[in-house]
Order: structure tokens, then C-alpha cells, then sequence
């Protein structure tokens, strides 16, 4: 009894009426039973009718069997709350009434002040695969959801579900909208959990598809996914709209195996970081996640990356929409953001970096890595990150400033040149020469006039005596003028350089005439209503100068006639053995004759007819078998047309007098005897990789802190460490002021032993440390222009070793012989001591590797816009 009383004393009186910052819950206590025990204790009598008995707690409750507290229980007339240290001294003092649980409640700190949680949150759980079986649970605000029954571990072992499994919780209010619970470490509290809400938990299928989600990311229907098994990560992905670039870089990521591996053994989801203000508060590691698990479940064809991309638009407003964009930078966007959402550092300390001042590389480089794990430290460090010595010296005080610089891939500019190479071809006034193939540098700012210079170095022809075209489908696209820049003539283009004849008269009786070359149809064309007989365009057409008064019929016949095949022989000199080539590609066995005996058909007996009406009445005394004669050797080789810029008869001579075309039309046996098309040869630029991995010196004005101004300096960037995963972005985007263009030079990059030994900083290496060979596991290409393009990815299965073409939703079988090309845009390499041998046999391969859809084709822009994170070795950069 005493040590009741001095317990009253010392401990009620100064802790039951102020609730302790430093006590962390509170037990409710029926306040009838509560006072009866301070008459007991304050008399002293232990016979006193006073005495409380056990504690009793049933005038709360609703009822004694579910032990719910009752509605709106009032402090102090109700209940009393008391310490834990004196219900603990209470309960062993006077016990219990049995199946009465013990009312705990915990202190909740709220943002104005201390208060004791009378009624916990009372919160449904249940399973996503059976709702109505719902189970009541209560929570204190403070719960953290990792340390309660909230959690999935918790959670899966009182649903029985199967140990390992991945699960994911969700909110549900009373408005039936959900929301995901991502962060297991908040507290109820701070996750906005209230009473009536319910907790969902789901686990994800074989398939690594969530239940939830299921409806919008099949690409098939369930049953068509369920039953396909294929090799894991040999899986495509949708177009859905100009989205070829991110699926580019996604390919080249799965095929990453250490970043795969780490997202497929869930090892980020304990390393989700969801306080980094610089990160998605772990969003795009789980929509990242949720992909690459799609992709390596070995059940997909194709994979619906919408959510994905959802996500991406959410935090990266470049790529709201449907436009276009480049691989390399939602590339760097990407591994920045599965950087921040997986960062192991929560709170980044403040690091003042600090100079060499002639200290040791090795010193001053461990200390610049250890600052950067202190504030980045995730697998993408891991992975992807090197370092770079970067080394500034200022050309007036000669300071010299040393810094090292992580980096997460190399950015290499390929070599630029103010000129350009052009492919031409030049057709000779020489009737017997054949066009022929050049070369000429040009200045990429140059005119039409330029091009006709360079050429002329190597034809002899002067400049004044060409006209340069652009020919498509046997017609002219566009005739340049001389004054016309030479960025309009693109690297497709077929550009045709012509020599003209040099004449007497004055220009401005001369005319340039467009001379096409057409095939007449075995019938006629009764649609058009006239009856004539069709035609179409072949070979290459000619440009030709003459004289404003040699353009009668009679007279351009002729000229024609000696422009396509020289002196004109009869029909009895024709000579079949002999060969000889025209211009615009023609074959000829002999020289074509200037007449041709010919029978007359019953169509040109009434030509005949319609043009002896016409024509002066004949000598009444000339015999008709005269007159036959006469015919069968006026007929023509050929006939000329005046037709439009297309090739065709509705409009008359010059199109509006702008620019005369004519048309020769050639009987089908003719055409077939005298003419063979040849096709062009195309050539490339070859570079090797590691030759590009030097470049010229860039100055710009730095600032000196020892000079206290601005100074033209350079800054040298060197390699001193390498990741696991070397990334190689080969710029061939060129941005200038005046230009955009795109380099397709073929980059020679090995795909097995790139040695980096001859360009690393260090150059003696210990045996701790890793060495300096790759082998490729991935490339992104490129194809197309500035304006418009395709991405497509290479990629090596990590488990089978097999290369595989990555088409959007189409997957094929790649040989090694095919990856070096002139569109590989990105390189991914894995040093040779992490690559880890194939788990399974490699495939035997085939015309394909399995039933993917058709090839997605869409339009992608090459953005140049992405920061340039690194550099190659030795490499001399601008500096601001």
C-alpha cells in the first residue's frame, strides 16, 4: 500500500496531466476505475470498500465483443490516459479482466502540437484477386508502413501468399479512386491514410505484368501471352507513335546485363528513393522495372511501353506527345533519372571541391571519387560512371588547375569539314561517251558555280559550258541556276552535270532545251478519249543549247539525231557486231540510220492521207509506187513531241514558254535493241573508332582566379578511370549557326577487344585494378536525315549470346557481319572481366527468331540538344 501511495505521489501526480515529449504512448484507462483507485490509495485503508479490483475497462466499449471504443469519448469524463510505466505498475498490481485487451494508444506528433491517438486508424486489407474477403486492421498514425502489418512481407504471410513474390500495395478511398503506396518507410500519417480506406495488395503475374494494369499493356490477348514462351529479352516493343527512339534506347538498356540483373533480382526495391528532390520520387525506377520484367518474362511477343512512356512525358516535358526525338537523349535522361530514384545517399551533404595545388593524380582523383559517392551512389554509379582528369592552364600566369570530373558516357564528335563531297555525273558533248562518275570537294557554304569549277579541274570543260540538273524517275526534277547554294542539292539527290555546245549567236538567241526519252506502247490509250498510243519515260534525259531558229521539227531531228548517236548511217552499213554506248546509258549495236525503210501500216496509210490533203497536189502524172518509194524512206527513227516539266503532251512547247521540254518517242523494238540502264555506284567515307577518339584543340575565354579576369585557355580532358559499361555516343548531328546536317561516315568500332590501355592517363595499372578491354553488347542506330529517320537496336542476349536486330515490335536474327554500319548512332561496351558466359546454348538461327508483328515505322527528329557529358581521350574541349 505504501508503495502505491508513493507511486501516486510521485509519478501520477506529476506525468498523468502533461503528456512527456520523451514517452511515446499512453494506455486509456476507465476513469470510474481510475478514481476509485486514487480514494483507495489516498486513504490508506486496505479494507476500504474503496478497493478497485481488477482493471476494468467495459464501460468504454460498444459491446464485448469486438472491443470497439465507443463514439466521441471524452478526456478526463471518459477515460484517463496514463503513462506506460504506471499501467505497467497498475497491471501487475490488479491484473485484468480477463479478454479485456490493454488500450495503448501512441503519441502523434503533429505539426502544432503532442497528442495522444484515442481511435487508431482502422484500415481494410484484402487481396486484388479477392476483394470481398476483407480484413479489419488498426493503425496508429506513427505506424511506419514498413514496420507494420502494412508491409508486403507482412502482409503476404497473412494472406498465404508464396514467399518471393514481388507485390505493390494500393490505397483505396471511399470514392473508390486508387492510388499507389509507394514509400514503405513513411508513416501512416504522412502516406494520407485514413479510417475507411482499403488497402489492396497485388502480386505480379509470370508474365511481369501487374494484375492492375494488365488490360492496357497486353499487346495480345491473354490467352495468346499466356501460351507463348520464347526466349527471355528476346521481346520487342510497340511503336506508339514516333516512339522508335525510345525504344532504341530501352533495347540497348535491357541488354545491359548487369542493370537488367540488378532490376530482375528486385534489388531496387529496397534502394527506391523517394525523398531526392533531384529524383521522381522512384516512378520512373518502378515504370523502368515493370518493362524490362515484361520483356525477360519470356511471354511476350511485344511489350506496350505506354506507362512508360506516361511517365517519362510526366517528368520530362520534351517528350510530352508524340513528336520526335533522339535515342542518345532520352538515353541521358533516363540513366540521370534511374540515378536519382535509386540514389543510396538521402540527405547530399555540401562538398567544396578542391584543387590539385600540385598534390599527386592518384591522390587528387580517389578524393574527387570519394566526394562523388558521398552525394551519388546508386548502380548506375556503379555501372556506368568513370572519370575524367580535367586540366586547365591559363596562357598569361601559366596557373595550372587539375580537377577530376566523373562522366557517365563518352560523347565523340566525328571529324567536320568546311567541304563536302559530292557525287555527280558528267555527260559529255561526245555522243559515244557514256555519263561518268565523280567526285568533287565543294564547299559545304558553296554555289552551283563552285561545283561546275571543281569539275571542270577535272574534265577540261569551262564552267560556262555546264548546266547542272537534278534527274528522278527519267525526268528533271529540278536546273539549277548558277547562283544557287548548293545546300539545296542533297546527298540522294542524282545530280546530272551537263556539257552545252558552243554557239554563235547571241544568248538571247540561244535556248536550253530539256530533251525527254519516251517508249510508245504495242496499243492504244482509248481512256484519254483521243486514241493515241500511250507512252513512258526511260533512261536519262539530256540538255541540249541551240539555236531559237533551228527549232523546227526538220531541224531538231536532226540535231537529236547526231546528239544521241553521231554521223547517221543508212540501214545498210549497220554493222550488228559492232558496240557502242550513248549518253544517258544507251546500247547501241550500230550507228541508228537517219531513215529507216519501213512498211506503212494501215494507221500511217492514213496519216498518209490526212497529210496529202494537206500537202500540194503531186504530179498527176506520178505513179503511186513512186510515191510508196518516197514514203518508206521519209520514215523517221523517231518522233518529237513538245511536252510539260512531267514528260507529258497537255501543255505545249516550254510549259509557258519558261522552259522548252520536247519528248522523243521510241518504238518498242528500238528501245529494247539500243538501250541498257546501269546503276550508279555509291562509295563511303570508312573511320575507324579509335582514330576519332582524338581531336583538335578548342579555345575559349575562361576565367583565371589568379589573373582576376577572363582568359583565352584550353581545357584538356583526359581518361582516368572506366566503368563496367562504357557508353560511346558518336555525334553525327552537326549544329552550326548556318548548317544542320547529319554525318554518315561508317565509324570502324571492333565488337570484341577495344583496348583503352593506349589511351588511359594511367598507364601502369595495379593488379587490383580492372583492365582496359570491351566487347559491344549493344548499338543503337540511326537512319535517315535531320528531318526525318528510323531507330533500331543490335543487341546481344546475355543469356544465349545471341545478336539480335531490334526492329520496334519486330525481333530478327543478327550475324556480327551486319552491326558495323554507317547508322550505328550509340555504342554500348562491357569490360571483358564482368562479361559472364552464356547460360544457354546459342539458337539455332533462322530467317527469323519468332512470330513478330510487322515492322513499326515512324518519323524521328535528330535532336542535338542533350548535354555532352564526356569526351574521349586526350581530348582538348571548349571551356565557358
Amino acid at each position: 500500500m505504501m508503495e502505491a501511495a508513493v507511486f501516486y505521489e510521485c509519478v501520477l501526480k506529476e506525468q498523468c496531466n502533461n503528456v512527456c515529449v520523451c514517452v511515446c504512448c499512453r494506455y486509456v484507462v476507465d476513469r470510474r476505475w481510475f478514481d476509485q483507485w486514487k480514494e483507495f490509495v489516498e486513504t490508506g485503508d486496505q479494507n476500504s470498500t474503496s478497493f478497485p479490483g481488477q482493471i476494468d475497462n467495459a464501460e468504454l466499449f460498444e459491446d464485448l465483443d469486438s472491443y470497439h471504443l465507443k463514439d466521441r469519448l471524452v478526456e478526463d469524463e471518459d477515460f484517463v490516459l496514463v503513462p506506460a510505466e504506471a499501467w505497467h505498475k497498475l497491471l501487475s498490481w490488479y491484473g485484468m479482466v480477463d479478454d479485456q485487451p490493454p488500450l495503448e494508444r501512441k503519441v502523434v506528433d503533429l505539426p502544432s502540437t503532442l497528442k495522444v491517438e484515442v481511435y487508431p486508424i482502422e484500415i481494410f486489407l484484402c487481396l486484388h484477386s479477392n476483394m470481398e474477403n476483407a480484413v479489419t486492421t488498426k493503425f496508429s498514425r506513427t505506424d511506419s508502413i514498413r514496420e507494420s502489418r502494412l508491409h508486403t512481407r507482412a502482409m503476404c504471410q497473412a494472406f498465404s501468399v508464396p514467399p518471393g513474390s514481388e507485390c505493390r500495395l494500393w490505397m483505396k478511398s471511399s470514392d473508390s479512386s486508387c492510388e499507389r503506396l509507394r514509400n514503405v518507410h513513411m508513416s501512416v500519417l504522412d502516406a494520407c491514410l485514413s479510417s475507411g480506406m482499403t488497402v489492396i495488395m497485388e502480386t505480379r503475374n509470370a508474365d511481369g505484368t501487374w494484375p492492375s494494369s494488365r488490360p492496357q499493356i497486353m499487346r495480345n490477348s491473354v490467352e495468346e501471352q499466356d501460351s507463348y514462351r520464347g526466349q527471355p529479352g528476346v521481346c520487342g516493343l510497340t511503336n506508339l507513335g514516333n516512339t522508335c527512339f525510345m525504344n532504341s534506347a530501352l533495347q540497348c538498356l535491357s541488354n545491359t546485363p548487369p542493370l537488367t540483373e540488378y532490376f530482375l533480382q528486385n534489388s531496387y526495391v529496397d534502394e527506391l528513393n523517394f525523398t531526392n528532390p533531384l529524383g521522381m520520387k522512384g516512378e520512373i525506377a518502378e515504370a523502368y522495372a515493370d518493362v524490362i520484367k515484361q520483356m525477360w518474362s519470356g511471354r511476350h511477343y511485344s511489350v506496350v511501353p505506354r506507362v512508360f512512356k506516361t511517365k517519362v512525358g510526366h517528368f520530362a516535358s520534351q517528350f510530352l506527345g508524340y513528336q520526335q526525338h533522339d535515342s542518345q537523349e532520352l538515353l541521358s535522361f533516363l540513366l540521370d533519372g534511374l540515378h536519382e530514384d535509386l540514389n543510396r545517399v538521402k540527405n547530399k551533404e555540401y562538398i567544396e571541391l578542391r584543387d590539385a595545388d600540385g598534390r599527386q593524380d592518384q591522390e587528387v582523383a580517389e578524393e574527387a571519387w570519394r566526394n562523388h559517392l558521398r552525394r551519388n551512389d546508386s548502380v548506375i554509379v556503379d555501372t556506368f560512371h568513370g572519370l575524367f582528369k580535367s586540366t586547365l592552364v591559363c596562357p598569361e600566369c601559366h596557373k595550372v588547375s587539375v580537377t577530376f570530373d566523373p562522366f557517365c558516357y563518352l560523347s565523340v564528335p566525328l571529324p567536320v569539314s568546311k567541304e563536302r563531297v559530292m557525287e555527280v555525273f558528267f555527260v559529255s558533248l561526245d555522243p559515244y561517251a557514256k555519263p561518268v562518275q565523280h567526285r568533287v570537294v565543294v564547299p559545304k557554304a558553296g554555289k552551283v558555280s563552285d561545283l561546275c569549277s571543281a569539275l571542270s579541274e577535272m574534265t577540261s570543260v569551262p564552267p560556262t559550258q555546264m548546266v547542272v540538273a537534278d534527274v528522278f524517275n527519267h525526268r528533271f526534277y529540278k536546273i539549277y541556276n548558277m547562283g544557287e547554294s548548293l545546300s539545296a542539292i542533297l546527298d540522294r539527290d542524282d545530280i546530272f552535270v551537263y556539257e552545252l555546245s558552243v554557239l554563235e549567236e547571241q544568248p538571247e538567241e540561244q535556248v536550253l532545251l530539256a530533251l525527254y526519252l519516251r517508249e510508245r506502247s504495242h496499243y492504244r490509250d482509248y481512256g484519254s478519249g483521243g486514241g493515241s498510243y500511250g507512252t513512258s519515260l526511260f533512261g536519262h534525259p539530256l540538255l541540249l543549247n541551240v539555236p531559237r531558229s533551228s527549232c523546227s521539227q526538220e531541224a531538231l531531228y536532226n540535231l537529236f539525231l547526231q546528239r544521241l548517236a553521231g554521223d547517221a548511217n543508212s540501214a545498210d552499213d549497220m554493222d550488228p557486231g559492232e558496240q557502242s554506248s550513248g549518253p544517258a546509258g544507251a546500247d547501241r549495236s550500230s550507228k541508228p540510220p537517219a531513215e529507216q525503210p519501213h512498211e506503212p501500216t494501215e494507221e500511217e496509210n492514213e496519216e498518209d492521207k490526212q497529210e496529202e490533203a494537206c500537202s500540194p497536189s503531186p504530179p498527176a502524172n506520178e505513179h503511186p509506187a513512186k510515191r510508196r518509194a518516197c514514203h518508206v524512206r521519209r520514215k523517221r527513227l523517231f518522233s518529237i513531241q513538245a511536252v510539260n516539266s512531267n514528260g507529258t503532251t497537255e501543255r505545249g512547247m516550254g510549259e509557258g514558254g519558261t522552259q522548252p521540254y520536247v519528248a522523243i518517242d521510241w518504238e518498242p523494238d528500238m528501245k529494247k535493241r539500243f538501250y541498257n540502264e546501269n546503276e550508279a555506284e555509291v562509295i563511303y567515307v570508312v573511320l575507324p573508332l579509335l582514330q576519332i577518339l582524338t581531336s583538335a584543340p578548342c579555345v575559349r575565354f575562361r576565367y583565371c582566379p589568379v589573373c582576376k579576369k577572363h582568359q583565352l585557355s584550353t581545357k584538356k580532358l583526359d581518361l582516368w578511370s572506366l566503368p563496367e559499361v562504357l557508353i560511346i555516343h558518336l555525334k553525327r548531328f552537326s549544329y552550326t549557326k548556318f548548317t544542320r546536317e547529319k554525318l554518315d561516315s561508317i565509324v570502324e568500332f571492333p565488337l570484341r577487344d577495344l583496348d583503352f590501355s593506349g589511351f588511359l592517363l594511367r598507364k601502369t595499372l595495379s593488379s587490383e585494378e580492372p583492365p582496359s578491354r570491351y566487347d559491344l553488347i549493344a548499338v543503337s542506330n540511326h537512319y535517315g536525315g535531320l528531318r526525318d529517320g528510323h531507330y533500331t537496336t543490335y543487341a546481344k542476349n546475355k543469356d544465349n549470346g545471341q545478336w539480335y536486330y531490334f526492329d520496334d515490335s519486330k525481333v530478327t536474327y543478327a550475324t556480327e557481319d551486319q552491326i558495323v554500319t554507317n547508322a550505328a548512332y550509340v555504342l554500348f561496351y562491357q569490360r571483358q572481366d564482368k562479361i559472364r558466359k552464356p547460360t544457354l546454348p546459342a539458337p539455332n538461327t533462322g530467317p527469323t527468331s519468332s512470330s513478330q508483328t510487322s515492322s513499326d515505322t515512324a518519323s524521328c527528329k535528330d535532336d542535338e540538344d542533350a548535354a555532352e557529358l564526356g569526351a574521349a581521350s586526350s581530348i582538348t574541349m571548349e571551356t565557358e
